[in-house]
């Protein structure tokens, strides 16, 4: 792996999610990186509205780390996929769960269907 210059975050308000906005914002410090944080919509986080993630995040962000917000539509793991590949990013850092237990064993994991099919390291925090 080499240089990483773009961090790619998908956010959703869950505590693992933030607790990987928080590991995202270290490493882009200690790398120098870009960060972009990603909001899926679709119909398991229907009720939380992205300006309200996103506005608890840039409180956190120092004023030397660039940073971008996405908001993107659909199947939550191919969105992030897509907005990683467009972005140009070399590291996705995710929450392991953004789901109840029992909506996570009905769907899946997001996080797990990111790993398998990232062609760029993912970092799960939990």
């Amino acid at each position: 792996m080499g240089k990483i210059n773009k961090i790619l975050v998908p956010v959703d308000g869950s505590v693992n999610g933030c607790k990987a906005v928080d590991e995202a914002i270290f490493f882009a410090q200690k790398c120098k990186a870009d960060l972009d944080f990603v909001y899926v919509a679709s119909n398991i986080n229907k009720d939380i509205p992205s300006h309200i993630v996103f506005d608890r995040i840039w409180e956190k962000i120092p004023e030397d780390i660039r940073a971008a917000k996405h908001v993107e539509t659909g199947n939550i793991a191919k969105a992030i996929l897509r907005v990683a590949d467009q972005e140009n990013s070399d590291m996705i850092i995710m929450g392991s769960r953004g789901l109840g237990l029992f909506k996570g064993a009905l769907i899946g994991s997001v996080s797990q269907k990111v790993v398998e099919e990232s062609k760029i390291p993912v970092m799960v925090i939990k």
